[in-house]
């Protein structure tokens, strides 16, 4: 079936690809419980993995995406597993996590099954840059394993003191030491979590603990906290399931908080909903996940992103789902450096490769496959060649550049025949191209794994 659709995509190109959904914004693996964090000029996407042939929550890893222009996203590896801490169970629960920068360091707090308690516990892994190594430093959970100890939520106070959320079925939070590695304070229950005025009307939903459904607010899990013009905000899952996203604020981190209405309603084709939002470069953006992509659902979910804009008082607006995502880039890639083979705003047929490190490809290429970038500035047209470095060749084939469009004549092709290791490859443009334009990159001609792409540029 998959061969056939490629075939479809060659052969046809009934799809209107310049105006392509985007959303889910990462298509090469399922990415649930993205936590976006910016630093400088960059938004670093750490995410879970929900593997392909999973029943249930099967989640052994967690990766990192990032992008500077909230269209085009980067791989930047898989730099954590279950295998990060040893008292984790290992290969499976690997549940959703949040990550923070703090005088050099990172530190990326995660949930995952503490085999001493059998239960979900928070750790922490400890990195000099985002995209690791990291390091379990501690070597045991930072806070041991209990009943519905999961989706941890990490800020840092403008007085400088760090806090940590985490919850479903109940909300706790700590101080966090300035290490960051340790708690300040004891393990404080959130006020008011029984208060509809605190977290929005009551529902029946299940209490895992008691093993029955019974009335409790709207707070489900999930919680995202940050802090805007004086006003703590706490974003978190509601409703019980489906969950739809909610929040709530208060003039102190301790509360008492006031339930403020929804963010988002329940998440096409996925019962949970999960996710934060940042503002990057004068513009804020609401993270969440769906189950939209081929195969995708509850247990494969993927994660998206929508612009939206405060109200004057500090609200969120009811942020609609778009297919769309991000309409206006908040800036353009260069192609005249070396540009990522697994920088993508979009693609079909495509994986990455699962490991740590910096060093990345893409993979699993086969005929009929294809991946688009946005906002590609060609500059004044003086580009005259262009360059792509490919490894691991197996059957070989073509690769094709088109401008705007996947169709007429591309603007370069580059044969991959020999089956060698590593190989770079060079052609001319085949026409003057100036300005900004989205740019399709198409793999043809060979049946079977082709080979893998590392990076590409013009020169």
């Amino acid at each position: 079936m998959k061969s056939l659709l490629r075939k479809l995509w060659i052969g046809t190109m009934l799809f209107p690809l310049g105006v392509m959904a985007q959303n889910p914004i990462i298509q090469t693996s399922y990415t649930p419980d993205p936590a976006p964090y910016v630093h400088n000029d960059t938004v670093y996407l750490f995410v879970g993995h929900d593997e392909d042939d999973a029943l249930y929550f099967k989640m052994k890893d967690w990766t990192l995406f990032s992008t500077t222009d909230m269209v085009n996203w980067t791989y930047r590896g898989t730099p954590m597993s279950t295998a990060t801490f040893q008292w984790a169970k290992q290969g499976d629960n690997a549940w959703a996590s949040q990550a923070i920068e703090r005088n050099g360091k990172w530190y990326w707090y995660i949930c995952a099954e503490d085999t001493t308690k059998h239960l979900h516990g928070i750790g922490v892994g400890v990195a000099d840059h985002p995209d690791g190594p990291y390091r379990d430093v501690i070597g045991k959970p930072l806070v041991p394993g209990d009943w519905g100890f999961i989706d941890p939520s990490v800020f840092i106070d403008e007085d400088g003191q760090a806090y940590l959320f985490w919850g479903n079925n109940g909300l706790w939070y700590a101080k966090l030491n300035e290490d960051m590695i340790s708690l300040g304070s004891k393990v404080m229950p959130v006020p008011g979590l029984e208060d509809e005025k605190a977290f929005g009307p009551k529902v029946m939903k299940m209490d895992y603990q008691l093993g029955k459904r019974v009335m409790k607010t709207g707070y489900e899990e999930g919680p995202w906290v940050f802090k805007r013009n004086g006003l703590y905000y706490l974003v978190y899952a509601a409703g019980g399931v489906p969950e739809h996203m909610a929040y709530s604020t208060s003039k102190s981190i301790h509360g008492p908080w006031e339930y403020r209405g929804r963010i988002q309603n329940e998440s096409p084709n996925s019962f949970t909903i999960h996710g934060g939002s940042i503002e990057f470069k004068g513009r804020n953006f609401m993270f969440y996940h769906n189950g939209l992509l081929p195969n995708g659902g509850g247990f494969h979910r993927s994660s998206c992103v929508e612009e939206f804009t405060f109200g004057e008082n500090g609200e969120f607006p009811l942020i609609p789902f778009t297919k769309e995502g991000v309409k206006t880039p908040v800036g353009t890639l260069n192609p005249f450096q070396r540009v990522e083979a697994e920088t993508m705003a979009n693609s079909y047929g495509l994986k990455t490769d699962r490991r740590a490190g910096r060093e990345h490809y893409v993979t699993s290429i086969h005929n009929g496959d294809w991946m688009k970038l946005r906002a590609v500035d060609f500059g004044d047209g003086k580009a005259q060649t262009l360059k792509a470095s490919f490894l691991h060749i197996k059957a070989g084939g073509a690769v094709e550049f088109f401008v705007d469009e996947m169709g007429g004549k591309p603007i370069a092709r580059l044969e991959v025949t020999n089956t060698d290791e590593k190989k770079v490859l060079q052609a001319n443009l085949q026409k003057e191209i100036s300005g900004v334009h989205d740019l399709y990159i198409i793999f043809r001609d060979m049946d079977g794994e082709m080979f893998d792409f590392d990076w590409w540029c013009l020169e």
